[in-house]
């Protein structure tokens, strides 16, 4: 098959994957959970449903294929600001304003429970997990090794403590809010006055 057919199918098909996924997150948000049906979704795609099932088995796998799609953005966007940001205090600074307005601004979505509830179980979120607290927890290695954080707890807790206290940024009033809440995190972060 000629390299430029293959690549305009391959772009095609990465479209209808991309439209079945913000329909069926579109859908979910509109109507629940329970009202969204594989027949719904490629009825609102413009797609057959023969079609539908060959790139998912169900609205499950298409929900779950839609968090993964966005748990990975999440975290390039994040290597971003890692990339973009100065030395290590300012590097650890940034990710972790990031991710709390990210935290903020996901807390406002209307996707329901039962859409958080199936997505935020099993294997795939425990990988999402572990790789956001590696990749704060490197920041933490960075940032002890500049002196801009603290050596008496491990890297690994204070990644942990970063992402439980900054998890409290979902509930936040405002994105001032979040980044007082921010602060208030690094300062748990800074060595301890001798």
């Amino acid at each position: 098959m000629p390299r430029l057919w293959s690549e305009t199918i391959d772009a095609h098909r990465r479209a209808v994957r991309d439209a079945i996924l913000q329909t069926a997150a579109a859908l979910v948000a509109q109507h629940g959970l329970a009202a969204v049906t594989m027949s719904r979704i490629a009825e609102e795609t413009g797609i057959g449903r023969a079609t539908l099932y060959k790139y998912f088995s169900d609205v499950e796998a298409i929900l779950l294929a839609w968090h993964e799609r966005h748990v990975a953005a999440h975290l390039e966007h994040l290597s971003e600001v890692r990339d973009k940001a100065g030395d290590a205090g300012e590097r650890l600074a940034a990710v972790l304003e990031a991710y709390a307005l990210i935290s903020y601004e996901r807390s406002r979505e209307h996707y329901g429970a039962d859409l958080a509830a199936l997505v935020h179980r099993g294997e795939r979120v425990a990988e999402a997990e572990q790789q956001l607290s590696d990749f704060v927890r490197d920041l933490v290695v960075e940032g002890a090794a500049a002196g801009s954080v603290r050596i008496d707890v491990t890297p690994e807790e204070l990644a942990s403590y970063c992402l439980y206290a900054l998890a409290a940024a979902r509930s936040a009033t405002s994105e001032a809010a979040v980044r007082r809440l921010v602060t208030v995190t690094l300062a748990g972060l800074r060595p301890p006055a001798e």
